[in-house]
Order: C-alpha cells, then structure tokens, then sequence
C-alpha cells in the first residue's frame, strides 16, 4: 500500500515539462510537503486528447461516507464497482518525489527511483459532490520491496504515461509486466511516543 508521499519543491516545474495545460491551482502550487489522504496534491490528467496538470484530493470516500480508501489494487480495480468506471475512462498519474512504507517493527523506509527525480505513480480519479479525487493502484511488492512491505505502488515511466491516461488496452499491458525497482533511500525506527507526557 502507499499511505504518505513526499512531492518536493521542484514538482510544479517537472509537470510542466510533462502536460500541455495546467490549471491555476497547479501554477500557484508551492513548496515541498509530505501529502496523507483527503489532502489536495498535483496530478497528471488527460483532457481533449493532452496531457493536463491540475489538483485533486487523495482518496475516495469510504462505504457510506466513513473514512477515506486511497490504494486500490490493481490486479481486481476493473472488478470492483467503486473502481470500474475511473479504470476505463479516468486514469491518472500521480508525480511524487519519493513514498514512505513501514514495515511490521514500525522502521520508516523512502523508496525514489535511483537517478529520476520524479516517480510516476498509475491512479485513477472520479469526481464526489463536485470534487475530483484520486486513488494510487497498488501491485505485488517485487523483489526491493518485499522486505519491508508485500504490496508497492504501481510505478510508470515517464514514456507511459501518456499510454496509462489515453489508451484502456496498452495500459492493460502495462498492469501486466513486471514492476519496476525502486531504490530504497533511509529507514530509521519511528519512537511511540508515551500516551500520557508531563
């Protein structure tokens, strides 16, 4: 699963060499920041055939309003009634700089691409009560990632992306191949904090 990521200073500007449009919130987007579920966080869209920049929200709202689903695994979206139309017809991408995964001794691992700056994460999004939201498409962990988690971000490069958004059949084959590695950059071991600080 992937429930935090690190998207950097820079991100707004390597977008912009990716989209042919961007909207006004996407130009205003500034400085770096951890992003959790129900926050607003730039995404790749596709809009009359182009790519576009714009912001949605992380995450789809739970069964009857009750919390927040923001993976979906990508081996069973097209079955799953919540995810089956954003599957044909709304694939994003999601651009982060980095995602953070524990594993079960709660150690913090930061998982990059080793020498891209940017990691292209497959999702898709619908729109709740006038509000676009997306979700991240989780795959089997491979072999860099089984260690500390058994699930992994379905990750694109940056040539698929255009697939992933515009075409249903090749991003299938894009589900299917092997994931990509990822290097895994620090972990560290995340203190409990006591329940009861005087």
């Amino acid at each position: 699963m992937c429930g935090r990521y690190y998207i950097d200073e820079d991100m707004v500007e390597e977008i912009l060499k990716v989209v042919r449009y961007a909207d006004r919130k996407l130009r205003e987007w500034k400085g770096a920041r951890d992003v959790y579920p129900n926050q607003a966080a730039p995404v790749v869209t596709g809009r009359e055939e182009e790519l576009c920049g714009e912001i949605f929200v992380w995450g789809f709202p739970g069964y009857q309003g009750k919390g927040v689903i923001f993976n979906a695994r990508q081996e069973s979206a097209y079955e799953k009634r919540m995810f089956r139309g954003s599957m044909e017809q709304r694939r994003c991408v999601i651009p982060v700089s980095s995602f953070y995964e524990w594993d079960r001794h709660k150690n913090k691992f930061t998982f990059t691409r080793d020498g891209d700056r940017v990691m292209y994460l497959a999702g898709c999004y619908n729109s709740f009560q006038g509000e676009e939201r997306f979700v991240i498409l989780t795959d089997e962990a491979n072999a860099c990632m089984k260690p500390v988690h058994d699930r992994m971000p379905l990750v694109l490069e940056r040539e698929e992306i255009r697939d992933w958004v515009f075409s249903r059949e090749k991003a299938a084959v894009i589900q299917k191949r092997k994931s990509l590695d990822l290097q895994r950059v620090s972990g560290y071991y995340q203190e409990r904090l006591p329940l009861d600080v005087r």
